[in-house]
Parts: structure tokens; sequence; C-alpha cells
């Protein structure tokens, strides 16, 4: 009996020094966390898998002002991942322009540098519930990365270079317009500068780009689409219930005619194939298959249409954005009454479009925004509303013939990517 109470009590004793050397083990902090801790004030810091090359890597939450200019009106929680690889080294800031992506960016792999993701005000996991709608602005959003740039900056020493894709992109050339001393080089991948809510130059690309003949095939692909309502709403019912998808803000009949008018612009958006086009004769699902792979029927699907809220009540606000061109379907539509994507902006939310905005962005941008690396693909819809800077400018706008949204510094011929990083290079050592 004593022998067992003895080894009962060497096995509590064991327990509990395991269990306190656990628990002081999950307390210790690293030097950065405990840097990070005093720079921002009730920051919730998680650690996170190491993206490749990088030393430690955090998930921070933020207590972000919900009015910088009233920091009285409360604050919402705001998502950032940082990886570490040297306090000396470059710093990268992706300006997201929707939901974070924890991923490795493109210019932290060819700089060898640090990197924060900064996910946009409102959208993800940083979206309050209900949105305050009057706290959505451009320039609250770029308070928030000049507030967070302001103090990594007491810890990261190395030159900042600030990057986005498409609306991320865009992010940037606003945060760059904003605060130009914030950054050192700004890097926007297929940024548009936006200048009205239905922008004329997206319907003059889609009528110049590629050949005749596949622009002629785009109509006629179009119109098949809701020649055959009937028989692609079916596929369209057979695909939500598989893929477990609800259409109620937007019918299905909506999402079809919608889709039609939408097809040229992702077409040409993402470097679609002329030789690819089903032709009017096919079947339904044919049509519908294609159809889907280009614009994805998905995209005005409920949970689609909430994510995309406070996209589009941008769009209408400030950014702006563009219109459909009814010409070629005009005799088939019955849902779809009106071009504008003012459909897809928040109901009962009042919405006033500030011309002004962009335009005073664009300025800057174009006459003052030295040391810029603007990236684009050809063929990319959005292309059409690129900035160009003065030639006078120290910057350089790199069109990849051909190239859709998807393109990046990689995808350029290597005389290209030499060209480019000489002046990436050139940038950072001035």
């Amino acid at each position: 009996m004593r022998k067992l109470k003895h080894i009962l009590l060497l096995l509590l004793v064991s327990l509990t020094s395991h269990l306190s050397f656990a628990q002081t083990e999950t307390t210790i902090k690293t030097d950065l966390e405990n840097k990070l801790t005093q720079l921002f004030s009730g920051v919730e810091i998680t650690k996170m898998k190491d993206l490749e090359g990088f030393k430690e890597s955090y998930q921070l939450v933020l207590n972000e002002p919900l009015d910088h200019k009233n920091p009285k009106k409360g604050t919402f929680k705001h998502y950032i991942y940082l990886s570490h690889l040297d306090y000396n080294s470059p710093m990268v800031i992706e300006t997201e322009g929707y939901a974070a992506r924890y991923t490795k960016t493109e210019l932290s792999s060819l700089l060898n540098a640090n990197q924060v993701i900064v996910e946009y005000r409102f959208y993800g996991k940083s979206r309050p519930n209900p949105v305050p709608w009057e706290y959505l602005t451009n320039d609250q959003a770029i308070a928030d990365y000049h507030a967070i740039v302001t103090k990594l900056k007491q810890l990261y020493t190395g030159k900042w270079i600030s990057t986005g894709i498409s609306k991320g992109g865009e992010t940037t050339l606003i945060y760059k317009s904003k605060y130009p001393n914030d950054v050192a080089i700004a890097v926007p991948y297929v940024a548009p500068l936006i200048n009205t809510q239905e922008d004329p130059r997206i319907q003059q690309h889609l009528a110049t780009v590629g050949t005749t003949e596949c622009r002629e095939k785009i109509i006629e692909f179009q119109r098949a689409l809701l020649q055959n309502k009937t028989a692609l709403l079916n596929e369209i019912k057979e695909y939500a219930e598989e893929k477990k998808m609800t259409f109620t803000e937007v019918s299905m009949d909506e999402a079809l005619e919608y889709s039609a008018l939408e097809f040229p612009f992702s077409f040409w958006q993402w470097g679609g194939k002329c030789e690819d086009i089903p032709a009017n004769t096919a079947s339904a699902k044919e049509l519908f298959t294609y159809m889907n792979k280009i614009v994805g029927i998905s995209f005005y699907n409920d949970k689609s249409y909430y994510d995309l809220l406070p996209s589009y009540y941008q769009h209408m606000s400030e950014l702006g954005y563009y219109g459909f061109d009814f010409t070629p379907v005009r005799d088939l539509l019955t849902a779809v009454k009106s071009t504008s994507n003012s459909r897809f902006a928040p109901k009962d939310v009042s919405i006033n479009y500030n011309p002004k905005y962009i335009k005073t962005v664009r300025e800057y941008i174009e006459n003052k925004g030295s040391e810029i690396l603007f990236i684009y693909g050809g063929y990319d819809t959005w292309g059409a509303c690129s900035p160009t800077p003065n030639p006078k400018l120290d910057a350089l706008k790199m069109v990849l013939p051909g190239g859709s949204h998807a393109t990046r510094i990689k995808n350029f011929p290597q005389q290209d990517q030499e060209k480019i990083m000489k002046t990436l290079k050139s940038w950072l050592a001035k």
C-alpha cells in the first residue's frame, strides 16, 4: 500500500512538473513578440507557420480606430500578417484591396525582404457586423496603413516597398499619393485608376482588343447563352445544388444575364483563348461549363454577394467602376434593366459618388509619382484604366503584350525582368 502511495506521489510530482514546464514554455515570448506588444496597444498575437524563407511569422489583430480623426468613435478588429527575416532588411507591405491572403509576395522573394500583409478595413476577418459604412472610405483605410507603417518603422529600418494587386494595387497608388514619404518604392500590379462609375475606356478597350474575329465570336457566345436560357438555367440550378449555393439576393435568371454581360470583360481580363470559345451550336452543358470557367456563376451567389458588398460600396462612392454594354444582347435581356453595377452595392445605404477623389490621386501619380514600378498585362481589361506617368518621372511602366490580370514580374521575358530588377535595385540604393 505504502509502495503504491509512493508511486502515485512520484507520478503526481512528475505530472505537476511537466505541466508547469509546458505552461512556462508556451508563455515565453520572442524578442519580436515583446516589441510588437509594446508597439500595438491591446494587440492579439498568434504564431503562424512560417512561409518559406522567414524566421518568424505572426497574425496580429489590432484595435484599429473606426475614425482616425476621432478615435472616440470606437475601434474594429484589424488583421495583419507579419513575416520576419531581419530588422535591417527591406520591408514589403502588401496593401490588400480585399481580404488578406497569407502568402509570400513576389517582391519579398525577389528582394529578400520582410513582409507585412494588411487586410483592407471591413473585408474578410476585419469586417464588423453590422458594417458602419460611413467609415469605409479610402482615406480611413489609408490612415490604417500609415499608422501601421509608422509603428513598424521603429523596428524595421530598411527601405520600405508598398505593393498590391488589382484593387490592392489601386490602394498602393492611393497610399503613395496620400503619404508619399511612408515608403521609398511602390509596385502596383494591374492597378486601375478609374475615372467614373461607368468608365468608357473599358468599353473602348473591349471594342478594340484582340482580333475582329475573336470579338465577333465573343458576341455569338453571349447571345448563345441567352438564346438557350431555359437549358442554361437548368445547368445553373444543378450546379448550385451540387455546390450548395443559394441565389436569393440575385436570382438565377439575373445571374445568367449578368454572366452574359460580364463575359467580354472577364474573357480579356483573364487572358481567354478565342479557340476555346464554344460554338453557338454547343450543348447547354458546354456553354455553361465555359461561361462558368471564365466568369464564374458563384460570383453572383449569396455568399459572394455578401462578401463583395464593401467593394461595390467603394466603387460606387469613390473608386469608380465600369458599366455593361447592352448592344449585343439587348433584345434577349429580361431581368437586367440597368447597365450599372450599383445593383451589387448595399441596399438602404446612402451612396454619393465623388468624381474628384481618384482624379486627385491620378494627378499626383502621373505627375509626381517617382520610384513607382507599374506592372500590367496587355489584354487585361483593367489596363484600359492604367495611369500614364510623366516621362520626366523616375518611374517605370511595364506592359506584357498579351498578358492578363494575372501578369507578374516572373511572366516577363528575361530581358525585361533584368530591366525591372535593375530599376528596383537602383531605387533601393538611393
